[in-house]
Order: structure tokens, then C-alpha cells, then sequence
């Protein structure tokens, strides 16, 4: 055995440690873009987590947002499974990633003191025939209703607000975030946790 394969190989008991750790803790961790990879491997975490207990999951959410499907599927499973789920906002939850976060019951959604929240309406790039580009443009605006419709739903604001709110990116701070009905609570420390 070579030094790499050594290297790798101490990598790879270092992260199976870590990943029994995060199962044992019920820690869930969302970071980064949204795409199909993170959506199924945070699925099979939340069904696990789920079928091992009902004990509360806690999801720490720090993403620019992705693909809008892949954050549906993790939006879906967060509201499937028995456990009770508490998102916990840090740096940036935007676009994907917010629409995630709002998937908690709303007493459960909590940040840091630092985390910016973000919502806008999909993007999408169209190509092909005019017939397809016509039907692509159609979808991202059935899409902007739709999650709209859900960031209306989540936070208790009206949906011709969260509409127009969403025609550019809208910035929250955690205070605005609370304001909008996104976040309940900001908590400073691990131990805050147990309050909830």
C-alpha cells in the first residue's frame, strides 16, 4: 500500500465517522447548490433518520439555491417522513434553499444570528424550436406561481405579495425573516436547541 492509498484511506474512516456521528446527533446538513446528488442523498437521511426514530431531525440549510425539482423532492420529504424536522438557517439560505427551509413547521425554522434568507422567482435558460422555448417559458411561469403559491402558504403572507416580492431577488435579514414569516427564532448556541 502506497502513502495515497493510505491518505485515502484514513479519509474514508474519518467520514464514515463522521456520517455515524451526524446519524447518532439526527444533524442533517444541506450545503451548497441543490441538485439531484444532494436531493437523494439527503432523502435517504431523512428516511433513515425517520425509520430509526421519531425524535426530531435537524437540518442545518446554508445553500444558494439549484435546481428547483431537486429542492422540491427534499421540500416533499421534509413534510413526509414522521419525524418532526427543524431547519436551521446559517450564512445564506436562498432561491431552492429557502424553499427547503420553509418545508419545517414554522415554529421549527430557526437561525444564526448571520444567516441571509433569500426568495426570487426560477430562471431558465430555453433552447430549441420557438415551439419548445414557448413551452419552456409556460413551465418557469407555472413554477413561479407554484412556489409563490407555497412561500404565501408557509409564511402567512398573501400570494399577490410573495408575487411581486419574488419579480427580483428579495434579501432578508434574520429580523425581516422573522417579520416575513420565514424564520420563528434565531438562536446563538447548540443548547438553544433544546428549547424547541
Amino acid at each position: 500500500m502506497n502513502k495515497a492509498d493510505d491518505e485515502a484511506g484514513k479519509g474514508e474512516r474519518r467520514d464514515a465517522q463522521v456520517d455515524k456521528l451526524m446519524f447518532q446527533s439526527r444533524f442533517v446538513m444541506v450545503f451548497g447548490q441543490i441538485d439531484h446528488r444532494q436531493a437523494q442523498r439527503v432523502c435517504e437521511r431523512l428516511l433513515a433518520m425517520s425509520e430509526e426514530s421519531d425524535k426530531p431531525i435537524r437540518m442545518l440549510v446554508s445553500s444558494p439555491g439549484g435546481h428547483v425539482e431537486s429542492g422540491d423532492v427534499i421540500h416533499d420529504m421534509i413534510r413526509f417522513v414522521r419525524a418532526p424536522v427543524i431547519t436551521i438557517g446559517s450564512g445564506w439560505v436562498a432561491s431552492a434553499g429557502t424553499h427547503i427551509f420553509l418545508a419545517a413547521e414554522k415554529e421549527n425554522r430557526l437561525c444564526l444570528p448571520n444567516t441571509r434568507f433569500m426568495i426570487h422567482q426560477p430562471s431558465g435558460g430555453a433552447g430549441g424550436p420557438a415551439s419548445d422555448i414557448e413551452i419552456q417559458a409556460k413551465e418557469i411561469l407555472r413554477t413561479r406561481e407554484r412556489i409563490a403559491r407555497v412561500i404565501a402558504e408557509r409564511t402567512g403572507q398573501s400570494y399577490d405579495k410573495v408575487l411581486a416580492d419574488v419579480e427580483r431577488d428579495f434579501w432578508m435579514n434574520p429580523e425581516q425573516a422573522i417579520e416575513y414569516g420565514v424564520v420563528s427564532k434565531v438562536i446563538q448556541r447548540h443548547s438553544d436547541l433544546d428549547a424547541v
